[in-house]
């Protein structure tokens, strides 16, 4: 009989669902866990481990493929981090880009609230703004564009 525990089991010790424990098996960045004659899957400790590395990457918003080049790097602990601090200095940037960002868009709709005189629409200082972007005081760039 194997050891291990159950995908559920997996997935409340882990905090990572079961479909997206499923999910991460299927584009290969958790190994294919032991299974049982009647095909369920069984998880071991080290798979648990690489679970939590997962879900605390997504949770710090590295994207798959970035936890794909970690996971690699990880499994072969004896190399340089040069890349690993590459990837982290590469995520770092996107966060700083984004701050600045919400800083603007923060700046931009104070701005709008500001000029609001909370009288009748057709004097709304956001309704304009939101109406005609060329009457935005400040230029925000978002990539979600």
């Amino acid at each position: 009989m194997l050891q291990g525990l159950a995908i559920g089991e997996a997935a409340r010790q882990s905090g990572v669902k079961a479909p997206t424990i499923r999910f991460y098996e299927q584009i290969g960045l958790l190994p294919a866990p032991a299974r049982s004659e009647g095909n369920r899957r069984y998880f071991e400790a080290a798979d648990l481990r690489r679970l939590a590395f997962i879900r605390h990457a997504r949770e710090l918003g590295f994207e798959i493929a970035a936890i794909r080049s970690l996971l690699t790097l990880q499994d072969d602990p004896n190399q340089t981090c040069t890349i690993v601090h590459g990837i982290a200095m590469d995520r770092l940037g996107e966060v700083v880009q984004r701050i600045d960002s919400l800083t603007a868009l923060k700046a931009e709709l104070e701005l709008m609230i500001e000029g609001c005189s909370r009288g009748h629409v057709a004097s709304c200082r956001v309704i304009e703004v939101l109406a005609d972007h060329g009457n935005a005081l400040m230029t925000i760039t978002d990539s979600r564009s």
